[in-house]
């Protein structure tokens, strides 16, 4: 089957539906019609049989009869030994007389001479040829009642209002495909822009347009996701470039320093002391690529929910201090001071090496952004429920509007690039994701010109036998 357009599929589902409401209006006005009146007729005579019946022997009945037969088209007649004693047959323009009809005659006589208790004959009434319905029931051992009733609407009003139907049909089916036309093509152009608009946002065009004019929710709530997934996509492509931007930089730096020393090494006649010099800065280049591809690594497996952590209880205290002792060096070549404000012993649940990761990157951070007085303040705090850990600079601090991007890579509030004093550019994406994979909270309290704080909060560990 060959693909159709959105506006061709809603304009024939419209106007089948039409067409299909209007057959089935037609099928029970007019093909069924003279079935449904016989059934109704059919109906309403037993009713009334039973009515009369029911009546018989009250002070009302001759009331009841005359009720019947004001109320509705019935041709009523009662017998008494084989005597009419009530018939309103002659005022009743299409009821058949038994008299006059030798077959109806016939069948009465041989009703009335059995042990039946009703009696019912459907035959055409040759005055106005038409089917006439007779129903008879026994009354009392020699008296009888019979109705009948034409099966057939024969008053004009039915014909009039067969030919008006057809002629409302015609009318229905033309604004039918008016409606349905317009109604479809209503309901398709907004989705219809949607689609060309994706087609351009999918070749790169991210300016694309996805506001449209619709009072659809649905649709309204399709642009808007659309919308947010055009911004996302807007994002996460400048993310790339500027990762591949930095990251390519990062590469270049080392890779032409090693080259430059190996070419000196291989050119120049160096003295031992030189040649060690050089072989060291080698290997210090070297180390730094290392950590820049193990880190994109991490930050990959991280992303990509594939890194699986290993849950273990350890002394967070003791792996701080050991953090910050490898930091000391900084503290005796560049005057960096490590405030640390912590517990004596404070066991938690968590992979360990990922949390050094954690606690590592944050320190460098802080020591990257810190003010002129290079201080780097690291708290740990035993609360009720958690354990939060504090890691606070004295820098610029940051932007309200620009806090929640700090946590993307290679975020920097400035585009030009600047060589960090530690660190890759990554850490602080690596650990969000780690705080993500744990399910820790974490978060930023910042003024400008008061410095930063990074904070986590990690659950305490239970005690045996606690609740």
């Amino acid at each position: 089957m060959k693909n159709k357009s959105l506006i061709l599929k809603i304009f024939l589902y419209l106007s089948i539906f039409s067409f299909l409401i209007l057959f089935f209006i037609w099928l029970l006005q007019i093909l069924l019609l003279n079935k449904y009146y016989e059934y109704y007729k059919t109906e309403e005579l037993s009713n009334t049989l039973n009515l009369i019946k029911n009546n018989y022997n009250s002070d009302t009945f001759y009331n009841t009869l005359e009720n019947v037969a004001y109320n509705t088209d019935f041709c009523i007649e009662i017998t008494s030994d084989n005597e009419t004693i009530y018939s309103n047959i002659k005022n009743n323009k299409g009821c058949i007389d038994s008299n006059s009809n030798a077959r109806v005659l016939k069948e009465k006589l041989e009703f009335m001479n059995s042990d039946k208790e009703y009696f019912k004959l459907k035959i055409v009434n040759p005055t106005f040829n038409n089917m006439t319905l007779l129903y008879g029931v026994k009354l009392e051992d020699s008296e009888y009642v019979f109705l009948n009733t034409s099966l057939e609407p024969i008053d004009t009003t039915i014909d009039v209002l067969k030919n008006q139907f057809i002629f409302v049909s015609l009318i229905v089916i033309i604004l039918s495909i008016i409606i349905a036309y317009f109604i479809s093509r209503s309901l398709s152009k907004p989705i219809t822009k949607l689609t060309n608009s994706a087609k351009s946002l999918s070749n790169g065009n991210y300016n694309a347009n996805f506001n449209v004019d619709s009072d659809i929710l649905e649709i309204q709530e399709l642009g808007s996701s659309l919308d947010y997934a055009r911004n996302v996509m807007k994002k996460t492509d400048e993310l790339r470039r500027d990762l591949l931007s930095n990251v390519s930089h990062d590469l270049k730096t080392p890779l032409t320093m090693i080259k430059a020393y190996a070419e000196m090494e291989r050119d120049l006649d160096v003295s031992k002391e030189k040649h060690e010099n050089n072989m060291n800065i080698m290997i210090e280049e070297v180390d730094r690529l290392t950590i820049l591809v193990n880190d994109i690594l991490n930050l990959s497996k991280l992303e990509s929910n594939i890194e699986e952590l290993k849950i273990e209880e350890f002394d967070l205290t003791k792996l701080i201090n050991t953090i910050v002792n490898r930091f000391k060096i900084f503290s005796y070549t560049k005057s960096y001071q490590f405030i640390l404000n912590n517990e004596e012993e404070l066991i938690i649940k968590a992979d360990k090496q990922k949390m050094e990761q954690v606690i590592y990157n944050l320190i460098g951070n802080a020591i990257n952004y810190t003010g002129e007085n290079k201080l780097i303040y690291i708290n740990v705090l035993n609360n009720k429920r958690n354990i939060r850990v504090e890691i606070k600079d004295t820098g610029k601090g940051i932007k309200k509007e620009e806090i929640d991007k700090v946590w993307d890579k290679y975020y920097k509030s400035e585009k030009k690039y600047k060589r960090q004093t530690i660190g890759t550019g990554i850490g602080l994406s690596i650990v969000k994701n780690i705080f993500i994979l744990h399910g820790f909270k974490y978060g930023i309290i910042s003024k400008e010109n008061e410095g930063s704080t990074f904070w986590f909060e990690i659950p305490k560990v239970k005690k045996t036998g606690s609740k």
